[in-house]
This record gives structure tokens, C-alpha cells and sequence, in this order.
């Protein structure tokens, strides 16, 4: 049995897996609120206390309460089978198998791990490089073609771009023989505008931050900073939105009242975005090579799908002079399954089991 877990600020998913070189469905699987652990040990502790038996699935289908025996105390399962390797993806810089998060108090160490769980081999991967290895295992279904292109004949390079909460980027590099996902902190490159409104939106940030990264644009805070920019120099933010931005979720209001076409100010916000994004991924594109494929992971993407596959995405993707013939050329995905990056910790992990 192999473990995964995809760590993030907001949550933590979990997973046990018998995966041996095909993918399969995990054997259990939960989602925990990070902010209610002290640290990974204690969400893993919890993860793996045996389940109740009541808990289970009645052998047959069989409805438990109907039964004309009468019901025996609850009992515990087994102890759970020994796990041989772990992979670990999060949401932060990893050195030397270890890693301080980055939205939360925890510091992670692959090989303190191990020798709490008695696990042969545990190993930490920056969340971007879990959902590039996730890409590899991806079932067609999973994702969505927001460009075709021509992709190239032979298997080559392939990149992540994922804005959520924050922004990061991967490469997958082709060696000849296999796939090597490749982390990077590239969503902390400095913000390069490519128009006036751009730079006036640069300007506007520059007041509040010394150094504006594409981070600070592309993610749920940069979706919502894009707003106050457009608020503050437009003028035209209605009340009954200000109050809704004041109760709930900013990115998620601004995503939904957009989308809908309630208010003019968050259209213009997400087509800001969007334009931006597509900007990025085809800067991303150039510095890779990325002939086979660039990937849209993250939580925004399937969520601004509509707005993504409008065509300002793309028209920016392509905008870089003389490369617009060949960034026409590349593919362009939208990851649509939200466990990728689970996915590719658990490939890692049964890589490991498998002494690869």
C-alpha cells in the first residue's frame, strides 16, 4: 500500500492507494481542513485510525437495520496494512526533501516522516511538480481542449501553469525515454504588462507591494486586486456588489457575478485576467518549447472555463510577434480533475515502491 497527499493552505487531501504501475482508485480517501492540524503528523495520525465497522459498506448491500439478528457492538477494523512509500505534494519551496509550507505553520520533513510511520521511503514534492506528475496519468475526459494546434509528432516538452490561490508553474521535460516533471517558482517573476491599462494596473500595485509578481495578478487575491484596481480608477462599482465582496469570498463573488454578467466592472476584471493569463502561459510556452502542451491546472481555470474559451485567452497566448505562428501550433488543456496533483503524488509513490 502506497500513501499520497496533496497539501495545501485551505486543505489537505488523502489518500491510500495498492497501486502497482497502471493508475487505480484509492482504497480510502479524505479531505481535512489544514488549518485544524498542527502539523501533517497530526492530519496523517487521523487519517489513519481504523474505521468503525459501522462505517463500512454492509456485505451484499445488505441494509444492517433490517437485519433480524440483533446488532453486534461496534468494532474496529483490522490495523491498516504496512505503507511502503509515501509521496507528499505542497504548496511550497522543497530542499532537500523538505519543505516550510508556504500559507501555513507547518514545516515538513520527508525524512522525519519516515521514521514516524515506520515508512520506507517518503518523499516531498513542490505541488506543481505533484500535478505535472498528475498530468502524466491524466485520462483524456479529464481535461479540455481550449486550443488544438498541431502538436509535434514525437513525444516532447509539456508545461504547468496553475493559478489558485497563489501561482506556479512546471516543466515536463522529455528525455528520450521518460517524463521529468521539473518544479519551478516561476509564478514569482516579476509582471511584464503588455498594454497601457497593464501598466496602469503595475503602477497601482507598485503602491502596495515592492515587487509585483505575476502572483499578484494571477490567483484568487490577484483576481480580487484586479477589481480594485478597476473600482479605483473606473469609478463604477455598484453597492449592492460592495457589500456581497464584504461578506463573502472576493475572487469567487467577482468569478460568479462576472461569468453571469450582473455587473460591468467584473466582467472587465475577468477579461483583465484572462488576457493576463494567457500573456503568462504563452511566455511559459516560448521558455520551454513547450510543443506538446501547455496545461491550465488549478482551481480557477475550470471555474472561468467560459470566460478562458472566449478567445482573449488565446489571442494573448499568441501575441508574441514573430512566435505567433508557432504558439498557434501548441495545445492548450484545462486540467478539470481537482485531484491531479494527488494523482501525481500517488505515481511518485508507487515509482518509489517499485524501487524506480
Amino acid at each position: 500500500m502506497i500513501l499520497a497527499g496533496d497539501i495545501g493552505g485551505t486543505k489537505t487531501n488523502l489518500a491510500l492507494f495498492d497501486w502497482a504501475t497502471e493508475r487505480v482508485e484509492p482504497a480510502r480517501e479524505r479531505t481535512f481542513a489544514s488549518a485544524d492540524f498542527k502539523s501533517l503528523e497530526d492530519v496523517i495520525i487521523e487519517f489513519l485510525k481504523p474505521l468503525p465497522k459501522k462505517e463500512q459498506e454492509p456485505v451484499g448491500g445488505e441494509d444492517v437495520a433490517d437485519s433480524a439478528e440483533p446488532a453486534e457492538p461496534a468494532e474496529e477494523e483490522a490495523p491498516m496494512p504496512v505503507i511502503e512509500a509515501a509521496c507528499f505534494g505542497v504548496a511550497g519551496p522543497v530542499i532537500e526533501n523538505r519543505c516550510r509550507a508556504t500559507n501555513l505553520p507547518w514545516v515538513v520533513d520527508g525524512a522525519e516522516l519516515a521514521k514516524r510511520f515506520q515508512i520506507q521511503t517518503v518523499r516531498l514534492l513542490n505541488d506543481l511538480e505533484a500535478t505535472a506528475h498528475g498530468v502524466l496519468v491524466l485520462h483524456p475526459d479529464e481535461t479540455t481542449v481550449l486550443n488544438a494546434g498541431a502538436p509535434a509528432s514525437a513525444k516532447g516538452t509539456m508545461a504547468l501553469i496553475a493559478a489558485g490561490t497563489g501561482l506556479g508553474e512546471a516543466i515536463i521535460f522529455w528525455d528520450g525515454t521518460r517524463y521529468h516533471p521539473m518544479p519551478s517558482e516561476g509564478g514569482h517573476a516579476s509582471f511584464a504588462p503588455t498594454n497601457d491599462l497593464e501598466m496602469d494596473l503595475l503602477r497601482y500595485l507598485r503602491a502596495s507591494y515592492l515587487h509585483v509578481s505575476y502572483e499578484r495578478v494571477l490567483s484568487g487575491p490577484g483576481l480580487h486586486a484586479i477589481y480594485e484596481f478597476l473600482r479605483d480608477t473606473k469609478k463604477n462599482e455598484p453597492t449592492w456588489l460592495a457589500e456581497r465582496l464584504k461578506a463573502e469570498d472576493p475572487a469567487a463573488v467577482i468569478a460568479e457575478v462576472g461569468l453571469g454578467g450582473q455587473s460591468e466592472i467584473c466582467k472587465q476584471a475577468l477579461d483583465l485576467f484572462a488576457s493576463i493569463y494567457g500573456s503568462e502561459a504563452g511566455n511559459l510556452a516560448l521558455k520551454a518549447l513547450a510543443l506538446n502542451g501547455v496545461y491550465l491546472g488549478g482551481g480557477m481555470a475550470p471555474k472561468l472555463l467560459k470566460r478562458l474559451a472566449d478567445g482573449s485567452f488565446l489571442r494573448t497566448f499568441t501575441a508574441k510577434g514573430r512566435y505567433k505562428r508557432l504558439l498557434s501550433s501548441i495545445p492548450v488543456y484545462v486540467i478539470m480533475n481537482q485531484k491531479s496533483a494527488l494523482l501525481g503524488a500517488a505515481s511518485v509513490a508507487a515509482q518509489l515502491r517499485n524501487g524506480q
